[in-house]
């Protein structure tokens, strides 16, 4: 007899309840929770959340947990796109991941994308002096415009900010009802075709060598079965590349906060640009401010989770906010301290359990293959707001944990000096 949810579980959906309180949704839950496990509904689907180093071993385990029928529609209609590699299982999604890692192999990838950045920027502080800016947007376009530069995209600059424009909203829009989806999907659906037609473009010049552009590399991509990806799914995962690179806007912005916050950390910065410190401080940004809730796949098997039963075609969703605000792994966790990343605290936790872009192995699993990129580029823009003098106006910089993805609520406005 296939095991059954726990008969005490509440049976109510939480789907309102997800979309009322964001973040402090799942939390919340957890801390009411005996089990640390929460037993609910959403979107009228049994589901169980779970958090811990045990249960990102469990989740990122293929035997256990599957990702191809996890992701609603609404969601690979903005955020992925239909085809992508995060809706993938087995050996087809170790073949597309392994696309993605190619890009990023030795560090060279990263190291070059984050030197596209730091130029961007200096350009844009040294073009903007004294004009109010708001740093969300600015951010944005200029990670846009490195990473076209990076990708060997053939953008003008206006087009690489209209890119950026809608990657924002992409992101902006996959968990927000009403105007913000329907944003998110007419920005989707225009940057998937104009891309489409790159691609296509691209393969009419004969396939390039090894050590292409990001470009040439998806364009030429092949499945395990040796066909080309179709144009739309060569310019879904494309955009799989630059869409998170313009998304570490977010935590570009949530690093502003902290320096305004927290002014001490600025010196450090600027003591060690681009050392371990402006690391460890990228690491602590994406700990302590809210970015993905959760990740969700579904049982692929009838499972058993701590000796209750968690029937097949389950919803398994594994709390990332939730974790890295744990005081069982993380000492004062509402407190911002870079220093817990560093390799002198006797409090240091291992990276591993450190999970706002998931966890588990990125060759492997479904975890983020651009997460050294953020990194990368967040220690990058820390370094260079701490180097830049600029004011910081009277402004709303509360941050609704509601909302989802949230921001400072001004997006945080300053002026270069």
């Amino acid at each position: 007899m296939p095991p059954t949810m726990d008969s005490a579980a509440p049976w109510h959906d939480s789907t309102l309840g997800l979309l009322a309180h964001g973040y402090a949704w799942l939390p919340n839950r957890m801390r009411a929770s005996p089990d640390g496990t929460v037993r609910t509904r959403l979107l009228g689907r049994p589901a169980i959340a779970l958090r811990g180093p045990e249960a990102v071993a469990f989740f990122y385990d293929e035997r256990h947990v599957v990702r191809a029928s996890a992701l609603p529609d609404p969601v690979l209609d903005t955020l992925f796109g239909h085809g992508a590699v995060h809706a993938l299982d087995g050996d087809a999604h170790r073949a597309r991941k392994a696309m993605f890692l190619a890009l990023l192999k030795d560090g060279a990838g990263v190291a070059a994308l984050g030197r596209h950045i730091a130029r961007r920027w200096r350009e844009a502080m040294a073009d903007r002096r004294r004009d109010p800016l708001v740093l969300f947007d600015e951010a944005a376009r200029v990670l846009a415009l490195a990473v076209r530069d990076w990708a060997g995209v053939p953008l003008s600059d206006a087009a690489a900010a209209d890119l950026a424009h809608d990657c924002t909203a992409m992101v902006d829009g996959f968990a927000g009802p009403g105007p913000r989806h329907l944003r998110a999907r007419r920005a989707r659906h225009r940057q998937e075709h104009a891309l489409a037609d790159l691609i296509t473009e691209v393969r009419r010049a004969p396939e390039p060598g090894a050590g292409g552009s990001a470009l040439e590399t998806v364009a030429w991509h092949r499945d395990p079965d040796g066909t080309l990806l179709d144009p739309r799914t060569a310019a879904v995962e494309l955009l799989n590349v630059i869409r998170p690179t313009v998304a570490i806007a977010w935590f570009a912005t949530f690093a502003a906060h902290a320096l305004h916050r927290w002014p001490q950390d600025r010196a450090l910065l600027r003591a060690a640009p681009g050392g371990s410190y402006a690391e460890a401080f990228a690491h602590e940004v994406r700990r302590f401010y809210p970015f993905a809730p959760f990740v969700a796949g579904v049982a692929a098997r009838d499972l058993t989770w701590h000796g209750k039963g968690v029937p097949r075609d389950t919803l398994v969703l594994l709390d990332l906010y939730g974790q890295n605000h744990d005081p069982s792994l993380w000492e004062h966790p509402y407190r911002f301290d870079p220093h817990r990343f560093g390799s002198g605290d006797r409090t240091r936790r291992p990276l591993e359990e450190l999970v706002p872009q998931g966890g588990g192995d990125p060759a492997r699993g479904h975890r983020c293959p651009g997460e050294d990129i953020t990194v990368t580029a967040l220690a990058v823009l820390a370094t260079e707001l701490a180097r830049l003098d600029y004011d910081v106006p009277d402004q709303d910089l509360s941050i609704p944990l509601s909302r989802i993805p949230t921001l400072p609520r001004s997006g945080f406005a300053f002026s270069p000096r």
